[in-house]
C-alpha cells in the first residue's frame, strides 16, 4: 500500500483565524504556515484559482515548511476555462487586453497572451518543484466542461504542459461520470497516467459528481467537499460548512486503505473550509487511518 497524506484546502480562511485553532501567540503568515505543517503532511493552495502567486510568495512557502511537507496547488481559474477577472492576470497582459470587460475566458485571449499566463504561473511553482514539495496542480473543471473529444485534448495538454509535475482533475459536469461514460472517462485518464480527483459532496445537484474512488495514476487524490443543505449558496461558507461526524469518516478509512493500495501516494483533502471544520476533521481521518 502506497502512503496516504491527509491534509485541508486552506490554512489562511478568515473564518479558521477566527475559530481559535491557531494559538492565541501564533499571528503571523510564517507562524501559521509552520504551524500548520507541524500538525498536517499535506496541504492545497486554492488562492492560486483566484490570482496567480508569485515566485516570491511560493519560495516563502518552500522556506516555512519543513522537508518532506507536500503542496498542490490549484490552477489558476483563466486555465480551467473558468470566468477570471481581468485585474487578475499579471498587469502587463491585462493592459494589452484592452477594452474592459467584467470577465474573461481562455478562449478570449490572443494566444500569446495565453502562453504568457501558462508560463508564468508554471514558473512561479518552481521553488516548490525544485525543493520537492509541488505534489500535483489540482485542475478543477466547470460544469460546462462536458466529456467530449477536445476537453480530452486539453486535459493532456494541461499534463504535458505541467511535467514533470502531475496534473490531477476534478470534474463539475456530470456526464464523465455517469454510468454510461464512467469506464471511458476512467480509462482515459488511466492511459495518460492522469490523476482523478475523487469526491465526497453532495448529491442531486447539475455538479453533482458520484464517490467512485479510483486510481488511475502513480497519484491518487479524494477531495472532501462536506453536505452542507446549502451547496447552492454563493456564500462559499455555506456551501462548504459542513462538519463530519467521525461515523461518516470511520466509513470513509477502510476506503481510503483499498485505494490507497492502487497508488504510489494518496492524497485526502478536506475542503469543508468553513472555522476549523476542515483540521477538525483531517485530524479524526488521520488516526482512523492509522488504525483502519
Amino acid at each position: 500500500m502506497g502512503s496516504i497524506l491527509v491534509g485541508t484546502a486552506s490554512w489562511t480562511d478568515k473564518t479558521l483565524l477566527e475559530s481559535g485553532w491557531y494559538p492565541r501567540d501564533v499571528t503571523s503568515a510564517q507562524e501559521r504556515l509552520g504551524y500548520y505543517a507541524s500538525r498536517f503532511p499535506l496541504v492545497e493552495v486554492d488562492s492560486s484559482y483566484y490570482s496567480p502567486p508569485a515566485e516570491n510568495t511560493v519560495s516563502l512557502w518552500r522556506d516555512r515548511t519543513p522537508a518532506g511537507f507536500t503542496f498542490d496547488v490549484k490552477a489558476f481559474s483563466l486555465l480551467t476555462h473558468h470566468p477570471t477577472r481581468p485585474g487578475a492576470l499579471y498587469k502587463d497582459l491585462r493592459e494589452r487586453i484592452g477594452e474592459a470587460k467584467k470577465n474573461v475566458y481562455l478562449r478570449d485571449l490572443d494566444r500569446d497572451i495565453a502562453e504568457q499566463v501558462w508560463d508564468r504561473f508554471l514558473a512561479a511553482l518552481a521553488p516548490l518543484r525544485e525543493a520537492g514539495k509541488l505534489g500535483a496542480v489540482l485542475f478543477q473543471f466547470p460544469q460546462w466542461f462536458p466529456i467530449a473529444r477536445s476537453n480530452k485534448q486539453y486535459i493532456v495538454e494541461c499534463k504535458e504542459r505541467c511535467a514533470p509535475v502531475p496534473i490531477s482533475v476534478e470534474f463539475r459536469n456530470h456526464t464523465w461520470m455517469s454510468e454510461e461514460n464512467q469506464a471511458e472517462t476512467l480509462g482515459f485518464l488511466r492511459e495518460h497516467e492522469v490523476p482523478y480527483v475523487s469526491v465526497d459532496m453532495p448529491q442531486g445537484y447539475p455538479t453533482s459528481i458520484p464517490p467512485v474512488l479510483a486510481a488511475t495514476g502513480g497519484l491518487a487524490v479524494v477531495r472532501f467537499h462536506g453536505h452542507s443543505a446549502k451547496w447552492t449558496s454563493k456564500d462559499v461558507h455555506e456551501r462548504f460548512g459542513y462538519l463530519y461526524a467521525e461515523d461518516e469518516l470511520r466509513d470513509w478509512a477502510p476506503k481510503l486503505r483499498r485505494l490507497a493500495e492502487d497508488a504510489e501516494t494518496t492524497h485526502v483533502l478536506m475542503n469543508n473550509c468553513y472555522r476549523d471544520h476542515a483540521q477538525v476533521n483531517a485530524a479524526q481521518l488521520a488516526r482512523l487511518l492509522a488504525h483502519a
